[in-house]
């Protein structure tokens, strides 16, 4: 094959996109189309074209990620695809690699993304940073333990008021917890608030509904109720898509009001946070799975590094393996700063395994014992671990 690789005009930019929904065998709606026009910039998408016919894309929005001590510009890899007639022939290789080093060009030192499939993007460099955990709740088995009853009120409200009043209650929990990516205007319009008839599968409309304690907005939540009945009686669930609360108060008052939808047996949600397991007095019905969650990509090293904090500790010294992008390879020592050293390492890993380090999720023992790092130095996975943790493992953001 002769395959061109560039970017599309404004002209391409649907027949680029349908080839991303031909890849997952789907079809390409106009509500999806208009979404993906008002959010994706035309010249982060890359495609690969054999005889003037798109064939493989891959595409990136502009983020800002929170890091441990502060945010750092990601790219959000999303779109990736090739068609069936073209694939195993190294187009996915090129596209991710042409497309590592057009991001690093932007000054995005970091990637994120969700997977298709959890086996591709690790053989690129990437690591499980956020793991993901769901549950699929039963509804009438839920309580909360030492509960001293509900407070506050929640309403109901419009897609318009949703969207004046939710985005500053995330964004007031955005930059306390790593691995939630800011949200703009046209996220919310476009991605989280529209409610498109084939987004639904098979659920009812989304509902708005906020939280207000002491006559102050606390906390919301997206959902769909699912309605089905079985011998007369409801079986039907609720689906949450997004939910947010701003004090451990809040996030109490605002699962009491999904658990208490009426006419459902089950509760889901994709992106729980693990502190629910703990408030539940029976947290075996929440039916809790862990999923690998986000990915992350360290394209550049040492300024990923560079831009979050780290623990008071002692220096370490990482010896770093990247066979991707090669320029990342060698010893970084971190501590009070970061930087390039010739110094001896006291630990080694590969970049894809550092990338599971970088938001807190994992220490450099649990690598270990894994098979994901080794020890060079004595004490030098314990150190590596007291710099890079965090107080609470990070949280997962929104699909893109």
């Amino acid at each position: 094959m002769n395959l061109e690789y560039r970017s599309p005009t404004a002209d391409e930019f649907a027949d680029v996109l349908r080839t991303t929904y031909s890849a997952f065998g789907e079809e390409l709606k106009d509500d999806d189309l208009e979404r993906d026009r008002a959010l994706l910039p035309v010249d982060r998408v890359l495609a690969a074209w054999d005889d003037g016919r798109p064939v493989g894309v891959t595409a990136s929005f502009g983020f800002e990620l929170t890091v441990p001590g502060g945010a750092v510009p990601a790219a959000g890899v999303t779109a990736v695809g090739v068609l069936p007639s073209h694939r195993r022939r190294g187009i996915l290789r090129e596209l991710i690699v042409r497309q590592l080093e057009d991001v690093l060009s932007r000054g995005e030192p970091v990637g994120i993304l969700w997977a298709s499939e959890s086996l591709i993007y690790g053989r690129f460099g990437y690591g499980i940073a956020a793991p993901q955990t769901a549950i699929d709740a039963e509804r009438s088995a839920f309580a909360f333990r030492d509960d001293p009853g509900p407070r506050g009120s929640v309403r109901l409200v419009t897609a318009e008021e949703a969207a004046a009043a939710f985005p500053p209650l995330y964004d007031s929990c955005r930059l306390e917890r790593p691995g939630l990516i800011d949200r703009s205007p046209e996220w919310w319009k476009h991605a989280l608030l529209a409610d498109p008839e084939h987004w639904r599968e098979g659920a009812g409309p989304k509902f708005y509904a906020l939280l207000e304690l002491d006559g102050e907005p606390a906390g919301y939540a997206l959902y769909r109720v699912a309605s089905k009945w079985e011998e007369g009686n409801p079986r039907g669930e609720v689906r949450v898509t997004d939910a947010f609360a701003t004090s451990q108060e809040a996030t109490v008052e605002l699962w009491r009001f999904l658990f208490g939808v009426d006419l459902v047996t089950r509760v889901k949600y994709q992106r729980i946070d693990p502190a629910l397991f703990l408030m539940a007095t029976d947290p075996r019905r929440l039916h809790v799975s862990v999923f690998e969650g986000l990915w992350l990509r360290l394209g550049d090293v040492e300024s990923a590094l560079r831009a979050r904090s780290f623990t008071d500790g002692h220096e370490v010294v990482l010896e770093v393996a990247d066979d991707v992008l090669p320029k990342n390879a060698g010893r970084y020592a971190v501590g009070p700063s970061v930087a390039r050293t010739d110094a001896d390492a006291d630990v080694a890993l590969h970049v894809a395994d550092l990338a599971s380090t970088y938001l807190g999720a994992f220490s450099f023992e649990e690598l270990a014992a894994a098979g994901r790092a080794r020890e060079l130095r004595p004490g030098g996975l314990a150190r590596a671990s007291a710099l890079f943790a965090t107080p609470l493992p990070p949280s997962v953001p929104h699909g893109f």
